[in-house]
């Protein structure tokens, strides 16, 4: 059975660690039974019944052998600036090229369940130090109009706005930071307010870009690459593992 993971208001980094352990021991799900004898599914079926989701409101799952996190989304933007390439779904979709059907603290979470740690978020006081950790790859997946199945890295689907070059530049797991409401004691994990997958750089991403990337509007750096990104509300999915 799938088990749902609420961060709501308990704490912070432990809870992600505690989390990502609890994932890497969830078993597959069984095999559905064949044949007329096989009762009707009485939710919807899982598209990745061979992998571990981690929530059964939010699309999200991991492959422990390929050492990957899959995470479900839509395209947001197929044209103009962007500040992220993906955030989750009903935070920052005005300027991201991807809005996905997961928060960000379950896909830090899934990233530490393959093993990765996160590094350090970009910092600029005193002065400019970018973000730190390990290297991400990052793929994107979708069906064409013809059903064909597609896939690019997510480089090439940003281009600088001044050459007009895809991205050339690989994503760190930064790990964002945790806030705690001085009104109630809550602590909320910033990067879910949309900050999932920058291009401009963001103390609260949790994935970065090391390279200093202006967040003022009249200085953005990237854009989308509207002749490779797919139409605007195409399902898409990001693959998301360790670069080697």
């Amino acid at each position: 059975m799938s088990r749902i993971f609420d961060f709501g208001h308990r704490s912070a980094y432990s809870l992600l660690v505690a989390v990502a352990a609890v994932a890497a021991t969830i078993p597959p799900p069984p095999a559905r039974a064949e044949g007329p004898s096989a009762p009707a599914a009485a939710t919807q079926t899982d598209r990745h019944p061979e992998l571990k989701r981690l929530s059964t409101t939010e699309d999200i799952w991991i492959d422990p052998v390929r050492k990957e996190v899959v995470v479900g989304g839509a395209i947001a933007l197929d044209r103009g600036m962007i500040e992220v390439f993906a955030c989750p779904r009903h935070t920052k979709e005005h300027e991201a090229i991807v809005a996905t059907a997961a928060s960000a603290r379950l896909m830090h979470a899934a990233l530490l369940a393959i093993g990765l740690e996160p590094g350090r978020p970009v910092s600029f006081d005193p002065e400019y130090a970018a973000a730190q950790g390990p290297a991400i790859e990052v793929m994107v997946r979708w069906n064409d109009d013809a059903g064909h199945p597609q896939q690019r890295r997510a480089q090439e689907l940003i281009r600088s706005t001044t050459t007009k070059a895809q991205l050339d530049a690989d994503w760190v797991f930064a790990g964002s930071v945790f806030w705690k409401d001085p009104a109630d004691g809550h602590e909320y994990y910033q990067a879910d307010g949309g900050d999932m997958i920058c291009v401009s750089n963001f103390p609260t991403a949790t994935l970065d870009l090391p390279l200093e990337s202006s967040q003022a509007n009249d200085a953005l750096m990237f854009e989308v690459f509207e002749d490779r990104v797919p139409p605007r509300g195409t399902e898409i999915e990001l693959v998301l593992s360790a670069k080697r």
